[in-house]
């Protein structure tokens, strides 16, 4: 039968911090285990019997989790300097990224706003300065509804985001401006995404909508998914996978309006896309949920998602391999709103794999990747650039 992986990846559900934390800020933080130390009746029972509480050295190790245990389990540390999305995503498949990509702790510079205004033609902006979605768009809201200029900020991460209105400004508009800034944002000031952060009002106030577009650097070619293209191996994409690679690898995408629409589209591929890869990112634990410090919405979306599982369980065939992982941390009850440099947990199942295996700490979350790699390919490509070594022996 046709091999295919169903590849998900639960954007900042870490699983504690990394040794490295403290060179973050982010000493003290876990993101899985502050929240089920918040809500010990979490109904996470399909995630443990994936090996979530199995995972040593976790603050929610549960040795007698592991009698039940039907999935490979195990944890993986970031090699790459970052903590974002892009650093995560990238290093899952094969990229190290030495220098972490560029933050504005005070804004952009100048420079770069005149280039963006003269360039855009937009005439003016709000903001330029470190902000929350929610409380800028508040902020300038009412201003850019009568003028249109669009409102420009960053955060922790290394973000160039514009917010607009839909009914003001328009996507067609939104995505332009984007599209501009990204070609302005290179070399010493290439950000990791500029972010398009459409909103519309509602009531006396405004909502920011689903209609988000990521806009990535290129990435190194020396990756899997280039690898998996290469040798004709469909790889479709579900919510912002190809926003993140800037469509390297890809073949098809889709975006999504939320968690619930990307576990549905992940359903879909698999009743269309019979072999290859389908790689999902659900986003709402980090967006609607991590950076807004809301610790009960991160809850029920974690459980949405476990309840969800069987669906999925029920569609693959004998020789499904699913991996659920995450990309980097954005606990809900620590200092700040940003990501939290943490471990990420490894989850996998499969008929044809070993049930129970414990993978340890893998060095990097490359090696994810590579056992993706061998896995569809029958071996790895022989790339001396791109880093992590699969584990399929050891699960297979």
């Amino acid at each position: 039968m046709a091999k295919r992986v169903i590849w998900i990846v639960l954007d900042s559900a870490g699983i504690g911090e990394e040794p490295d934390a403290d060179k973050f800020g982010d000493v003290g933080s876990d993101t899985f285990g502050h929240i089920l130390a918040a809500y010990p009746d979490a109904k996470f029972d399909n995630l443990t019997k994936l090996g979530l509480r199995a995972i040593e050295n976790t603050s929610f190790y549960d040795a007698a989790t592991k009698q039940d245990v039907i999935g490979v389990y195990g944890k993986a540390q970031e090699l790459s300097n970052g903590k974002d999305t892009t650093t995560g995503h990238w290093e899952m498949i094969g990229i190290h990224t030495k220098h972490a990509f560029p933050t504005y702790p005070n804004g952009f510079p100048q420079e770069i706003i005149d280039a963006f205004i003269e360039q855009t033609g937009c005439g003016a902006i709000y903001g330029n300065k470190v902000a929350s979605g929610i409380p800028i768009i508040a902020e300038y809201g009412e201003e850019h509804m009568k003028t249109g200029y669009p409102i420009v900020y960053t955060s922790a991460d290394s973000v160039f985001q514009i917010a607009a209105s839909e009914e003001k400004v328009g996507l067609p508009r939104l995505y332009e401006m984007c599209e501009i800034a990204r070609k302005i944002l290179v070399g010493e000031h290439g950000v990791g995404r500029v972010i398009a952060r459409p909103f519309v009002r509602k009531g006396d106030g405004f909502e920011r909508t689903s209609n988000r577009r990521d806009y990535a650097l290129e990435p190194s070619e020396h990756n899997v998914l280039v690898h998996l293209a290469d040798a004709g191996v469909r790889v479709c994409g579900v919510g912002k996978i190809s926003d993140i690679f800037h469509g390297s690898g890809i073949c098809a995408s889709v975006h999504t309006t939320g968690n619930t629409d990307g576990m549905q589209k992940t359903l879909d591929y698999m009743q269309t896309e019979p072999e290859g890869l389908i790689f999902t990112n659900l986003v709402d634990f980090d967006m609607k949920y991590g950076h807004r410090r809301d610790t009960l919405g991160y809850k029920n979306a974690l459980e949405e998602f476990d309840a969800w599982l069987p669906k999925l369980y029920a569609q693959m065939t004998d020789e499904d391999i699913l991996i659920v992982d995450a990309d980097h941390g954005c606990d809900p009850t620590f200092k700040g709103t940003d990501h939290t440099r943490e471990y990420i947990p490894i989850l996998m199942y499969g008929k044809g794999l070993k049930q129970g295996t414990d993978l340890g700490t893998r060095p990097t979350f490359a090696d994810i990747g590579k056992t993706v790699e061998e896995y569809l390919l029958g071996s790895c490509v022989d790339d001396a650039k791109a880093i992590g070594k699969s584990f399929l022996q050891d699960i297979m």
